[in-house]
């Protein structure tokens, strides 16, 4: 994934993330990502466990979240949220890429603002190729990239292709 930050880094974006939050709610990203009940989403750069939180109300009980980053203070923080808000459907991933989740398990991913932070894209994007089902969607947002770099991140290999451009996001579709 990307370089870890320091926990003061870390909580001072938690601070910003809790304003953005309030702000520009991310139910209407999350909206275009088109998670149903009894999905399996992958929230892969989780952060604070914002978008985990409201996907674990969108799959409901019988669906499953799980948030993976790199920093143990995301996690933690994630954890926490998650408790807050009853959330028993949200698993953790503390790790820089590996998911350790079984192939073809999971219906959306999640890649929201946290690309333009990989060091490591294309063993990511190997990553999400190899958990994501055959009718998977890679859900993609990163206010930091232009639409040229982020199809060209994304779509520039033999993995994934551009389905849909939303208001908000780009929806992945897996090469087979």
């Amino acid at each position: 994934m990307e370089k870890k930050m320091s926990n003061l880094q870390f909580r001072g974006m938690a601070v910003l993330f809790y304003v953005r939050d309030r702000l520009r709610p991310r139910e209407d990203i999350l909206e275009e990502a088109g998670i149903e009940r009894g999905f399996q989403v992958l929230d892969y750069g989780c952060g604070t466990g914002s978008y985990s939180n409201l996907a674990a109300k969108a799959v409901g009980d019988s669906g499953g979240i799980y948030s993976l980053d790199i920093h143990p203070l995301a996690i933690k923080m994630a954890e926490e949220k998650a408790a807050k808000n009853g959330h028993a459907n949200i698993r953790t991933i503390l790790s820089d890429c590996a998911t350790g989740l079984p192939d073809n398990s999971i219906d959306v991913v999640l890649l929201y603002d946290i690309f333009h932070m990989l060091d490591n894209r294309e063993d990511v994007l190997r990553e999400l190729h190899r958990v994501l089902k055959p009718d998977g969607i890679l859900s993609f947002s990163d206010h930091h990239m232009q639409e040229k770099s982020i199809v060209s991140g994304v779509a520039g290999g033999s993995l994934f292709e551009l389905a849909v451009k939303g208001k908000r996001t780009y929806s992945f579709r897996l090469i087979v």
